[in-house]
């Protein structure tokens, strides 16, 4: 099933250009990319609609829980169709084995 976004937002601003760079990127093979933005820019909506238009399963990963928790539900509103997973470690630091 293709990757759909669900929204009444289109990217405006900047966004059309970091998702066209962010896509780009990607199917060239570039091993690693950043976005950067402030508080509330919208970069959770970015990378929804990269994701979208690379049509891949895609992982997300969050420094903090507070903020994998958030990306999760966002993420989930904006791909209701679409398998959205939620997974965080139950300790509060590395603990090796």
């Amino acid at each position: 099933m293709p990757f759909e976004i669900i929204s009444t937002y289109q990217p405006t601003g900047d966004q059309p250009q970091a998702i066209a760079q962010l896509v780009e990127g990607i199917q060239n093979g570039e091993p690693s990319q950043t976005l950067l933005g402030v508080t509330g820019s919208g970069k959770t909506f970015t990378v929804a609609n990269v994701v979208a238009q690379i049509d891949r399963p895609t992982l997300v990963l969050s420094h903090n829980k507070t903020l994998a928790a958030q990306l999760y539900g966002e993420f989930k509103q904006f791909f209701p169709n679409n398998a959205v997973e939620y997974f965080i470690s139950y300790y509060d630091y590395y603990q090796p084995e």
